[in-house]
């Protein structure tokens, strides 16, 4: 590959590494642990955010539709029923509005017991993958017991409001479940051939190769155009010469040496 030019302009020193510019990065995945989770929260040059994170905010909506459908189709039947039982007495002008309000009393049970459901289930599943990924991220490894902390975290916070023994029960039962979901993960992992850590790294390979192609590609243009312009500028000077001799092999006017003498 031609040697890169440095940042201020200049071509690096006789026998070094060629520099590269600031956008090639190096392939490898950061030492520490630190390092890693901190390039989550750096977008990538399109603007997006990686795909942990996207997952994460992915998982979070999923809770909250499910949540919401889990909560809210019971409740809006219960709402129906419930409005139908206490409005035996009430007289309407149509059938068609009777409908409608039971209707919209179903409606009003849909949205409100469903949102009480879908909040605290996507409350869970955000701080639950939370947990792992960050765990996953920081030791550069996907196991088991990254879901079973990260569930017995989430247990914990969900039931700390009822005290020490609270804390620890949801902790134990929230490790317990996080065993099979995170087997679940693995195994729809494994079905793909790679799990996450794996498929970024081969991701940022594969990125940081292709932009050494790209790199070399436009310092061969670049010296193809520089060749090309000091070619036309040895021709125009050549040009510029043979010009100059011609005018001065031609004759000199008759009344400029009559002036002259």
């Amino acid at each position: 590959m031609p040697p890169a030019m440095s940042e201020d302009g200049s071509a690096p020193a006789l026998g070094g590494p060629p520099a590269l510019p600031e956008c090639i990065k190096d392939p490898e995945i950061p030492k520490t642990g630190w390092e890693r989770i901190r390039e989550l929260f750096q977008p990538n040059e399109q603007g997006s955010y990686p795909e942990e994170v996207q997952n994460v905010a992915k998982g979070a909506l999923t809770g909250l539709m499910l949540g919401w459908v889990y909560g809210g189709i019971p409740a809006a039947r219960l709402s129906k029923e419930r409005f139908i039982q206490q409005s035996q007495a009430d007289v309407y002008c149509h059938r068609v509005e009777a409908v409608r309000a039971a209707h919209n009393a179903a409606l009003r049970g849909f949205i409100r017991y469903g949102w009480r459901w879908g909040w605290r289930v996507a409350a869970f599943a955000t701080i639950f993958n939370s947990v792992s990924t960050g765990l996953s991220v920081y030791r550069d490894e996907v196991v088991l017991s990254h879901y079973a902390a990260a569930g017995g975290v989430t247990g914990g916070l969900f039931r700390i409001h009822l005290g020490l023994r609270g804390l620890l029960g949801g902790s134990l039962i929230g490790a317990l479940l996080g065993v099979p979901a995170g087997a679940l993960i693995s195994g729809l992992q494994a079905l793909s051939g790679e799990n996450v850590r794996e498929k970024k790294q081969r991701e940022r390979r594969h990125l940081y190769h292709h932009k050494l192609e790209e790199w070399d590609a436009r310092l061969q243009i670049t010296d193809e155009v520089l060749q090309e312009m000091g070619a036309a500028g040895i021709e125009s000077a050549e040009t510029h010469v043979e010009k100059i001799d011609e005018l001065l092999q031609l004759p000199r006017n008759p009344e400029s040496e009559a002036e002259e003498g």
